[in-house]
């Protein structure tokens, strides 16, 4: 019993590893479809509590070895030790191994089922879900993530979001470990039904794919295009909020934007807080940026903290500047989702001992609409920082008549981690999603040019200055499927798993019985 205990252990061990190796930086992606067969095969015979504890071991080795950048973050630039570090990221690490420990302990429910396979991947889906939403929301890294490089399969995400791809992950790695283990995981005769089911479905993927492509190909030669200069300045976190520091910051980015004066640019794109002062209330160093506009007669849009005075009390925000080539300011989007505990403490008035993290940054407040820029040429939504992994915020800000989506971002405090690939590979979706392309600025990388399709079309490496300029096809289509209503596939599956559990609930016994004769009991 023993000898078996720690040959689960090691396949649940295997599975988080596995499916740490599907994500970027690593180009293991085909891993992500036979990543749980492991830790399915680890639960096969056991009970559901047994089940709960091998599927949390997968999920905190998976997120230990996912997100060990926390650690980086706060140690490097949030000024915390490493014990406190790493104990941070241990704790963060336990809540998110609910959720895959919670995924395990669920479909034990399934076993003998009808459509098992299909029920898991759906209870898999539901639980990324609530993960995207519980506790302000961590949609880091989502399963379907993992496929960003192929864009044949993708293009459904304009139909169903990053979920669908989980889904077919999932629905792909249940169906392959019964097929090789031979488990009656599947109710006897349903597996040639689940195995057409999911063939059809992958056909369609690509089939629908391969349409979209061509569609994409031959529609952006009939669109206007506009010519964009993003700047990354690779500006040192550790110096960038010190006074004496921000002439020599307008200096870089200024060399940067005039480097881009032969392309002739119509917006120019810095990264978020690129200028790390009040742009409302440093006019001398203010007249710096606007003269760069000026100079190369385009609008540019660029990242600063700024504040407002209301009722005796001010309030900061991380915003976005759109100025145009005269000198004025079109205007400006707050950032809405902010990051907790970083540019803001959650429940302050039950936590007053919890400081932030980031002390430089300021106590932002969050903003107060989701609105895209409109300048003469195009109409741009902004999103800032890790509001692009946030699928409801891209499609608010095209459902509100956004033609281009723009990711301005500081991903500085990663260092030189996997965390910049992860954050890139998701902003990929945001573009599929709403069929808008997408332009990355970010401070130390990684910047691109993403199109309607997910096609990363340029791209810059890590800690380095750069610019890069491309012409970017500006469509003026309607808004598509998912953009318009969501997350439909989620609310449907999460329908049709409830429905099934209070079928068990009302027949527990019969299950409790059928489950303990499944394991020989």
């Amino acid at each position: 019993m023993a000898l078996k205990t720690r040959k689960n252990t090691l396949y649940a061990l295997l599975s988080g590893l596995m499916l740490t190796a599907a994500f970027p930086p690593l180009k293991l992606d085909w891993m992500a479809w036979i990543a749980l067969v492991p830790l399915l095969k680890s639960i096969e015979n056991g009970s559901r509590s047994r089940a709960f504890k091998l599927g949390f071991i997968s999920g905190f080795t998976h997120y230990m070895t996912l997100i060990y950048w926390i650690i980086v973050s706060l140690k490097l630039y949030g000024g915390l030790n490493f014990v406190i570090s790493f104990i941070i990221l241990i704790i963060f690490c336990l809540y998110l191994s609910l959720y895959p420990a919670l995924f395990s302990y669920l479909i034990c429910f399934m076993r003998g089922s009808r459509f098992a396979g299909f029920l898991s991947a759906g209870i898999w889906v539901g639980l990324e879900y609530l993960r995207a939403k519980l506790l302000s929301g961590f949609p880091w890294c989502l399963l379907g993530y993992t496929q960003y490089r192929h864009l044949d399969l993708i293009q459904i995400a304009d139909l169903f979001g990053v979920y669908g791809l989980s889904f077919l992950v999932v629905f792909s790695n249940v169906l392959l470990y019964v097929i090789l283990f031979g488990r009656p995981f599947c109710r006897k005769g349903f597996l040639k039904w689940e195995l057409t089911i999911l063939v059809t479905m992958v056909f369609l993927t690509l089939a629908y794919g391969h349409y979209r492509l061509s569609e994409g190909a031959a529609s952006e030669r009939e669109q206007r295009s506009l010519k964009i200069a993003i700047i990354q300045g690779n500006i040192d976190q550790s110096v960038k909020w010190i006074p004496a520091y921000q002439k020599k910051t307008i200096t870089v980015y200024q060399r940067l934007t005039r480097a881009a004066r032969s392309f002739k640019p119509d917006l120019v794109v810095w990264p978020e807080t690129a200028i790390p002062f009040f742009f409302q209330d440093n006019a001398a160093l203010a007249t710096e940026v606007i003269g760069i506009s000026e100079e190369l007669g385009a609008d540019l849009i660029f990242g600063s903290p700024a504040f407002k005075r209301k009722n005796g009390a001010y309030r900061y925000y991380n915003r976005a500047y759109s100025l145009s080539p005269d000198g004025r300011i079109h205007g400006y989007y707050d950032k809405v989702h902010l990051v907790p505990f970083g540019e803001y403490v959650p429940l302050q008035r039950f936590l007053p001992f919890v400081q932030r993290l980031v002390p430089a940054a300021g106590d932002f407040a969050s903003g107060e609409s989701v609105k895209p820029l409109k300048l003469p040429d195009v109409s741009a939504g902004v999103l800032i920082c890790f509001e692009v992994i946030f699928p409801e915020l891209a499609r608010l800000q095209v459902k509100n008549g956004a033609e281009i989506l723009i990711n301005m971002t500081n991903d500085a405090w990663f260092g030189m981690t996997g965390a910049p690939y992860q954050h890139l590979s998701m902003a990929v979706f945001r573009a599929v999603e709403n069929r808008r392309p997408l332009v990355r600025a970010a401070n130390t990388g990684i910047s691109a040019f993403i199109g309607p399709t997910g096609k990363v079309l340029k791209i810059t490496e890590l800690f380095t200055e750069g610019v890069l300029t491309g012409a970017t096809p500006i469509t003026g289509s309607s808004p598509g499927f998912y953009t318009r209503y969501g997350d439909l596939l989620v609310f449907a599956l999460m329908v049709i798993i409830s429905i099934k559990f209070l079928y068990h609930l009302c027949y527990y016994k019969k299950f409790s019985e059928a489950d303990r004769k499944y394991r020989g009991q």
